[in-house]
């Protein structure tokens, strides 16, 4: 009763909460993002050896963003954030909805100018959704880093009869295939551009998630 009193008035007042897990590879743009969107600033980060735990409120949607770092040793441990804090498994235990108290969407940030390690990401993210835990969270990619457009560039130095070519950014198309995205038909996804320093695609990304959101709280 309690629950479905709770789920009413979210309704009337169109407040609604989203509990997001934020993943990606190290230095792939994960805390800056997230102080961008919670503080407007592009905030000087070290990497991230815990987590960061931040609330982003955007167009009625209560965003409860935990930042987890990226760095190789600390991934086994990404497992344990997956379901909710211990107040949300009381919750649950009360009769609250269990879709409600764990991971809602899953905010994987991807480096689009780290070309040598996406297949190392790809890799991440499907052992990431492939526990149960996982199994109903929405799914959003933030290509970041899109300081550079895609393609390649060519850099030519004349003094040492040097040609260099320059792999810049990946587009979100060629995210999206190097993700293997396109074979996932059990989740909603969707892979947005960002640029973390200037905030360009984030709140995007948070506008996809707020329209999801709202469709499975309906």
């Amino acid at each position: 009763m309690g629950a479905n009193l709770s789920k009413a008035l979210a309704k009337m007042f169109g407040n609604k909460e989203m509990r997001l897990l934020m993943l990606g590879l190290d230095a792939a743009g994960k805390t800056t993002i997230l102080y961008k969107l919670k503080l407007n600033q592009s905030v000087t980060t070290i990497p991230t050896v815990g987590f960061n735990v931040e609330t982003v409120t955007y167009k009625n949607v209560k965003f409860n963003v935990w930042d987890v770092g990226g760095q190789d040793k600390i991934r086994p441990l990404w497992r344990h954030y997956y379901t909710g804090t211990n107040i949300d498994y009381f919750l649950s235990l009360l009769g609250a909805n269990p879709w409600s108290t764990g991971t809602q969407g899953l905010v994987f940030v991807v480096d689009s100018q780290d070309r040598e390690r996406i297949d190392e990401a790809k890799q991440e993210l499907h052992r990431i959704l492939a526990d149960r835990e996982m199994k109903e969270c929405l799914l959003l990619v933030f290509a970041n880093k899109q300081d550079l457009p895609g393609g390649m560039l060519l850099i030519v130095d004349v003094r040492l009869l040097l040609i260099t070519l320059r792999r810049l950014a990946m587009s979100p198309a060629e995210v999206t295939e190097k993700l293997g995205l396109h074979r996932m038909r059990d989740r909603s996804w969707y892979v947005h551009p960002s640029c973390a320093t200037t905030g360009e695609g984030l709140f995007e990304g948070l506008q996809w998630l707020s329209q999801n959101v709202k469709k499975r709280q309906a």
